[in-house]
């Protein structure tokens, strides 16, 4: 029990070491010119270790999509289930946890338009799960309910990725709890409109 338990670190481990290669080679270059010798050097592992879990590059890249995106859903699913239009934070103070939990990755994914196909399947997702938990709200009926869900997830993604490329001066709880009275002054407003 105890050497599997290790094992399964260094597997969870060296799988991390080659994703987050993955995110910084793709800062550096089009996924299309990225190797599996690129990422295993990068990794700091051989060719053969990066084969013993993935079949090749976009096998990486669909596997980081997946889990974001399941990660995501998952906080956001919960989300739904509460009066969240009227306690933004909480949204937002969930999402921070998601992100603290991996800041790093996070860090490089959000980082540049190089991960732009990963962070609009992030941005879709988070889209379509906020229209389902705006659905309980005044608007729910409204025409409006695409555009709102359009504008807040727009937002809190571009907001997101610019605190990602700044110094960083504000913590991401503050930052977060900013970005979440800014959507929600927003939304209430068009909602009263």
């Amino acid at each position: 029990m105890k050497q599997e338990k290790k094992c399964d670190r260094r597997v969870v481990k060296t799988k991390k070491a080659i994703r987050n290669a993955f995110i910084v080679l793709l800062e550096e270059k089009d996924i299309n010119d990225i190797t599996v010798t690129d990422i295993a050097q990068a990794a700091e592992v051989d060719r053969k270790t990066v084969y013993n879990y993935y079949s090749g590059v976009y096998a990486i890249q669909e596997e980081i999509e997946s889990d974001c995106v399941s990660q995501l859903s998952r906080v956001l699913d919960e989300i739904g289930q509460k009066p969240s239009i009227d306690d933004p934070y909480y949204i937002f103070q969930r999402i921070t946890e998601v992100l603290n939990q991996n800041i790093d990755f996070y860090s490089r994914l959000l980082k540049g338009d190089a991960n732009s196909h990963i962070v609009r399947k992030i941005t879709r997702v988070i889209r379509e799960k906020l229209k389902e938990a705006l659905m309980n709200s005044p608007a729910k009926d409204s025409p409006k309910l695409d555009m709102m869900s359009e504008y807040i997830t727009s937002g809190m993604v571009a907001a997101y990725q610019s605190w990602f490329n700044s110094p960083r001066t504000q913590t991401l709880e503050s930052f977060s709890q900013d970005v979440g009275r800014l959507v929600i002054a927003g939304v209430h407003g068009f909602v009263k409109a």
